[in-house]
């Protein structure tokens, strides 16, 4: 199902579109993938596209370990690589712009594209690895470039990673360095059983995030329970949730995150096949986000894994989940009032949005 868009798929919302929730790393084209591999001699386990996708890719709904099992098989090609780093973030970038997006924000963990240790810092660098410094300095170089050539805005947004907690005041300040070049927010991802304790670097760099005036979004509810959303709300001040589907399952946090408006970055293909949620979409948690009015955008969280694009997304909620084009651009705008985007060029953004959809600046959805 979750094959490279079709026509129809294309078609499904032919207008602009808000996207923030992508990971560069699981966005790669698998044609680089090769390329680099070639120019860097290394070997892989397949050696044409074709092969690459069987490889990479997931058809079937899968567990979320081994899902992550797939970046094992390329990033090694990636990671630590000056030239090829700022070549996938400016090929990023012109593939959304292909897919109708006239704003992303994409994110990555510096640390995994520098290709450090996983011992605390410093970090152990073996010859040709780079710094996190000058992977989101390269990042901000390939998006930019991005953005001139293909008319589109691109930002990015740093991840902790919740295994690596020594890490993550090196990333608030990577974001503290880089807040007005390029990277507009922090974020946590991994295994949601690893709590952020009192402790936890994790919790002192969102605390130092929240001083600095740092945006935070918390991968949070995607297969963990509903305390891993109320944690990343109360306890790391999480702005914006990242997945969030089991947030329904504690109706009283549901219903108070309703209240706050807060935002759901919601990943429907990704939720089917890391078993995040039913297999059947009729079923899917985004349902009963529509129906409440609640706020929430359209992501694709790891295409070249999925085989998807925002296409594919779109196309299965409107097959599958009753979504029609009033709660596209409803959506959208949303998306673009919770971006982490200064308040001037989100309000220009806006403007985007309802010239493009014909609907007044006033208009309430």
């Amino acid at each position: 199902m979750a094959e490279n868009c079709s026509d129809n798929q294309q078609a499904t919302f032919d207008k602009p579109k808000i996207e923030l929730h992508v990971h560069l790393d699981g966005a790669i084209r698998l044609e680089t993938i090769l390329d680099v591999a070639k120019k860097r001699g290394i070997k892989l386990q397949a050696e044409t596209v074709q092969e690459m996708r069987q490889l990479c890719t997931l058809d079937e709904p899968a567990t979320l370990t081994e899902f992550l099992s797939k970046f094992e098989l390329y990033m090694h090609v990636i990671a630590g690589d000056r030239d090829t780093i700022k070549r996938i973030a400016y090929e990023f970038v012109e593939t959304k712009s292909q897919e109708g997006v006239i704003y992303v924000e994409v994110r990555y963990s510096p640390h995994l594209l520098a290709n450090c240790s996983v011992d605390p810092i410093p970090w152990n660098q073996n010859e040709g690895d780079l710094t996190p410094d000058e992977v989101v300095r390269l990042v901000n170089e390939g998006l930019k470039d991005g953005e001139k050539d293909f008319n589109i805005k691109a930002r990015s947004i740093l991840c902790c990673m919740r295994h690596m907690p020594n890490w993550s005041m090196d990333v608030v300040e990577l974001c503290k360095k880089y807040r007005n070049d390029g990277v507009v927010g922090i974020d946590l991802a991994g295994d949601e059983s690893l709590n952020c304790k009192a402790d936890s670097g994790h919790k002192k760099a969102y605390e130092e995030a929240v001083k600095c005036g740092i945006h935070r979004t918390v991968h949070a509810g995607e297969v963990g329970a509903p305390s891993v959303v109320r944690e990343a709300v109360e306890v790391l001040k999480a702005e914006r949730i990242g997945h969030g589907y089991h947030t329904i399952e504690d109706e009283a946090l549901y219903k108070q995150l309703l209240e706050d408006n807060m935002h759901f970055e919601v990943c429907p293909i990704s939720s089917k096949l890391t078993g995040a949620c039913s297999p059947d979409f009729t079923e899917h948690p985004v349902i009963r986000f529509k129906d409440d009015k609640a706020n929430y955008s359209l992501n694709t969280d790891d295409p070249l894994i999925f085989k998807s694009t925002l296409n594919t997304d779109y196309w299965t909620a409107k097959t599958y989940m009753g979504f029609n084009e009033e709660e596209f651009k409803r959506l959208n705008i949303n998306s673009a009032n919770s971006s982490f985007l200064p308040e001037k060029e989100k309000n220009e953004l806006l403007n985007q949005l309802h010239m493009a959809y014909r609907v007044a600046l006033n208009t309430t959805f």
